[in-house]
């Protein structure tokens, strides 16, 4: 009786503990950081875990940085041993909040909510703010953000002979469907 009684428990004070999570593995992050003239530089990485607590407001990105594809082999080969050193810091990682956040208030018009954290990067973190566009879908909730980075902000160094070819300043888009 006694554990009857406890699984009777467990099951009617499980669901008010339980905190609803979205999450998908599929999420996009794009950066450029081209300059004109001279050949892009841009990647994409289609891998990118995302995690969502709505009771929250808690959001967190986790990003391998050996996932961004490259148009040409040589700039991912460059990327990962010159600049982001991925053997050493194989991961980027953004844990933040985002500002007056209520999953009541997401419709399939989009809305623009102020998201905080710390953004960890090359062994670096910063805090930083972006701005975000949430709205619901038939799929889930889609977030949208484009936001610029600087490689000094993260100690990544771009060495002199191809300083005038890279910009530091680095264009970011990230784009999510979290269910």
């Amino acid at each position: 009786m006694k554990k009857f009684t406890l699984l009777v428990l467990f099951f009617v004070l499980y669901p008010i503990s339980a905190q609803e999570k979205l999450s998908t593995s599929k999420c996009t992050i794009y950066f450029e950081a081209s300059v004109p003239l001279f050949e892009a530089v841009e990647a994409k990485n289609d891998v990118v875990d995302c995690t969502l607590i709505p009771d929250k407001s808690q959001i967190t990105f986790t990003a391998v940085i050996k996932n961004f594809q490259f148009k040409r082999d040589l700039m991912k080969e460059h990327f990962n041993s010159n600049y982001m050193e991925s053997d050493r810091y194989s991961k980027a990682v953004f844990k933040g909040i985002i500002e007056k956040f209520d999953l009541k208030i997401v419709t399939e018009t989009e809305k623009v909510f102020q998201i905080k954290g710390k953004l960890t990067i090359h062994g670096q973190t910063r805090m930083i703010t972006v701005n975000a566009k949430i709205k619901k879908v038939n799929t889930g909730i889609h977030i949208n953000s484009h936001f610029t980075l600087n490689t000094d902000d993260f100690n990544i160094e771009i060495p002199s002979i191809v300083i005038a070819k890279i910009s530091k300043n680095v264009n970011t888009k990230i784009d999510c469907i979290l269910n």
